[in-house]
Order: C-alpha cells, then structure tokens, then sequence
C-alpha cells in the first residue's frame, strides 16, 4: 500500500490516518472501524470496553511522575459523511478513501475525506500508542452515528467514562477553542402526490443543477452558498406555471447536515412550448450564475434529453403543491446571536427531496438554533410550510445545545498553553454546528470541556480539504494541555 502521508508530521498521527482512510465508516456502518479499535486496544494492552450503542472507550494510565494529575477523556465520533460528486463510482461500505496531497492541503479523490472526525480518532491512537508524551490518566471516547443523529453520544451510559475533564476533537479551525454549540431537530415532510399518464406531443428533457460547493449545514449555512433544491424549484416553478411543463421526478441532496450540491428533475415539456423555454431556460442560469457568482462560480445548470423511458408524470394540482411548498420553505440563516457578534443563532437547511415508489416525496430539513425554544420555533415554521401543503410532518428527538462556560479551569489552561506556544491568544468562540457536547452535559452535570481540531474546510462535501500545517499545530498543543492538566 502506498503511504500518501509519509513525509507529513507529526507521522504518528498522518499514519493512524491513512489507517483511517482505508476503513469504510458510513453512519450507522461502523462495524469495521469498532473493530479496528478494539483490536488497537488488545494489541497496545489496554483496558477496552463497548457499550450497547457499539461507542468504545480505551484507557491509558498516567505516564510517569504524572498519577497525581487529573483525569481527562479525550473524544471523538468514528463516522463519517459519505458525499460524493455524481461523476465518482464509489461504495462507502466497502471501497476506502483515496486521500491525495495538494500544497497545503489533505483531499479525495471525488469525495468526502472523512477528516471529520478521522483526524481525531487518529489523534486519539497516536497518544494511546505513544511512549514519550508526558500526560496524566486518559480515557478516550470513540462515539458512532454522529453524523446522522448523534446516536451514539445520545445512548452513552452515565457511568462510562469516570473523567471530569473533556476535551471534544471535533473542531475545525486550529487557533479556536470552542465553548458552545448549537441544538438541532430534523423535520421531514412526506407529500403524497397523484400521478397522470404522459402528455402527448412532448419530448423528455432532464435538468441538472451541479457544481455547487455544498458543505456543512452549520458551520457554512450564513456563506450565502447556493442550494441545489432551491435553484431547480423555482426553474420549475416557473416552467410549469409559463410553459405547461409537466415534472416526472425531482431528486436533490442527500445528508440532512449538508448544503445540498446536486439536483435534478426528469421533464416533458410541449412541443409547442420547447422554443420559449429554452429562452427562459438560458436567461434563467445566466440570472442565478449572475446572483451567485461570487460564492458559487462553478454553478451549471444543464438541460439534455432523457432517454429513459417515462411511465408518468405528476398531476398539475400535485406539481404546483410540491412546488409552492418547496419554494415557501425557508432556508438559510434565520437569526443572528444578540450575545456574541458573528454567530448564527437560528437557520435551517432545506437537505434533500427523494421521491419513492409509492407516489410519495420525502423532503428533510434540519434547524439549529443556539436558543432551544427558537430551535422549536423554527422547526414549527418549516412544519406549517408543509402542512398546509397537505404534507405528513414529523420530528426527530433532538439534541441540546452546549451552554458556554467561560470560567471553566480547562479553558484557561487551554488559553495559557495556546498563548504560550503561539505567542498569540486563541479565538475563544461558540459555534453553530452541532457537537455531542451538549449530550454529554446532559449525562455528566459536572464535565467541563472545550473542543479543539486543525482547520478542515467544505466539511460534508467532496471539497473537503484537510490543511496539513495546522495539524501539527493542534497536535502540539493538545500535548501542552495534557501535560499541564491541574494535580487533584
């Protein structure tokens, strides 16, 4: 096997993160990265234990001279987002990542990278397998199903982990240390829809919107990125109100917690009507190339004929309710923090639209909110949306969000290590995606943490790039931490 990072540092984490690369973790299909954990655990003889959920902690004893300190858990999910451009042949249960080298960067080839959170499992080995760091007792927490519901944090025993301490691993711009989270609820509407033979004298066209960057549905929800979703439903919108055009199918996005970067809709549209379409079509890109052009520059909209054959289409009434329902949903960010200048306080991310057999659309949206009643206050706003469409509209538990605590002791010690090493304070921030901090608060009244990470961009995209610099730079200082981690 080649070893891309050879010659990157620190090694020892660059190895345990191409080890990572080469282990396919889907949410909700970790197996094969819990069982590289637990074998890690046996072949470095330390304590291992697997809770229900299938979340793994490994202990290490203090090193030497350091018994007396304070315990701390370090922590981690083992999943990743699986998201792949259209044009990539990929199976995420079974084929690995393929990471490359770009100047200053780590990517994949045509996917997601899985640096969230790959880079802090690989953290965590790296000091479990280590003889010279200098640190007190350890506990590292390796939790699954992150992505997808937090699972894995959400089903955590009380009794687990015995730290008071946590330091999460999750973060994403190195220079920051992270006090606070947001909360989030996913809403999913169900629309029935009514389907009417083919027209007569139409010809079949597929329209695609692609090229967008995508990305985290928190962490780049206020970047004024384009939605895929959006962008195609009011093309249509418009196209069936001027032009009588009549929708078969519409598909877009795919993760509730990604900016959705690909859409496309199979269409018929009349003989008579294809010359003032194509018209409006092409004055329709270049206006949102236009509007976009600054966040967005390789946007493309594509119209070509479909060569499958088509069995139905929507009913009119059907296709302007979808449509509308579609076009009022809101998107973006909602509010902005009163308390802390620049923060996100309240969004929503309009995910992915997939039609099923059963003459059904399911569309998943997901809303954070740093003010849990303007969590549910969004999330209601979405669910009216769609209800009155005639939708079936349902919501998921959850998760709290993670209430800054500015006095606690970890964070001066983090502060006073940054400053030190760096000669510069760090950036002392909350932050609008969701961490598994706030669960674990939940559980652990007493824990004080802080979240740390190297600088990952176009995180949940197969843009995401993992620069190499700051992982040195992260690695150097979580060290300093642990070795200055206060006596009990």
């Amino acid at each position: 096997m080649v070893k891309v990072f050879k010659k990157l540092k620190p090694e020892i984490v660059w190895r345990y993160f191409e080890d990572i690369c080469n282990i396919p973790r889907p949410s909700k299909n970790e197996e094969k990265i819990i069982e590289y954990l637990i074998d890690f655990g046996k072949k470095h003889n330390l304590e291992t234990k697997k809770d229900t959920a299938g979340n793994i902690l490994i202990s290490k004893a203090a090193t030497a001279n350091k018994a007396n300190l304070k315990s701390v858990v370090l922590q981690s999910h083992v999943d990743m987002v699986c998201e792949k451009n259209s044009d990539i042949e990929h199976d995420f249960l079974k084929d690995p990542i393929k990471p490359f080298i770009d100047k200053d960067w780590v990517k994949a080839e045509g996917t997601t990278l899985g640096g969230d959170d790959g880079i802090g499992v690989a953290t965590q080995l790296a000091i479990l397998a280590s003889k010279n760091i200098e640190h007190g007792p350890i506990e590292c927490l390796f939790t699954v199903d992150e992505e997808t519901g937090l699972t894995g944090a959400n089903s955590l025993e009380p009794e687990f982990f015995k730290s008071n301490i946590l330091i999460n691993l999750d973060s994403e711009d190195e220079g920051e240390i992270c006090i606070g989270c947001a909360g989030g609820i996913d809403t999913v509407a169900v629309l029935k829809y009514e389907k009417k033979d083919i027209p007569k004298d139409s010809v079949k066209k597929i329209i695609k919107v692609s090229g967008l960057k995508g990305g985290h549905s928190g962490d780049d929800i206020h970047r004024g990125l384009g939605n895929s979703i959006k962008i195609l439903n009011r093309l249509l919108w418009e196209g069936i109100n001027k032009y009588n055009i009549r929708i078969a199918c519409f598909e877009g996005g795919n993760l509730r917690n990604a900016i959705p970067r690909e859409s496309f809709a199979v269409v018929l549209i009349p003989n008579k009507s294809c010359n003032c379409f194509e018209e409006y079509f092409n004055k329709f890109t270049i206006d949102v190339k236009n509007e976009l052009s600054v966040t967005e520059p390789n946007l493309t909209i594509n119209i070509e004929d479909f060569q499958s054959n088509i069995k139905n289409v929507m009913s009119k009434k059907s296709q302007l309710n979808f449509l509308q329902a579609v076009y009022s949903c809101p998107n973006g960010v909602f509010a902005w923090s009163k308390k802390m200048k620049g923060l996100v306080e309240t969004s929503t991310n309009l995910a992915s639209i997939k039609f099923d057999k059963k003459n059904k659309i399911i569309i998943t949206t997901s809303q954070r909110s740093s003010v849990d009643s303007s969590k549910y206050d969004i999330s209601r706003m979405v669910e009216s949306v769609f209800e009155l469409s005639g939708a079936k509209v349902t919501h998921s538990e959850g998760y709290p969000g993670w209430n800054p605590n500015t006095k606690s002791e970890i964070l001066q010690i983090a502060k006073d290590s940054y400053i030190k090493l760096y000669e510069k304070k760090p950036r002392i921030r909350a932050i609008h995606a969701g961490l598994e901090c706030g669960l674990f608060l939940a559980k652990y009244p007493a824990l004080e943490m802080i979240s740390i990470g190297p600088t990952i961009k176009e995180v949940h995209s197969p843009s995401e790039r993992l620069n190499i610099k700051s992982v040195q730079k992260y690695w150097d200082f979580l060290l300093d931490i642990l070795k200055n981690i206060p006596a009990l």
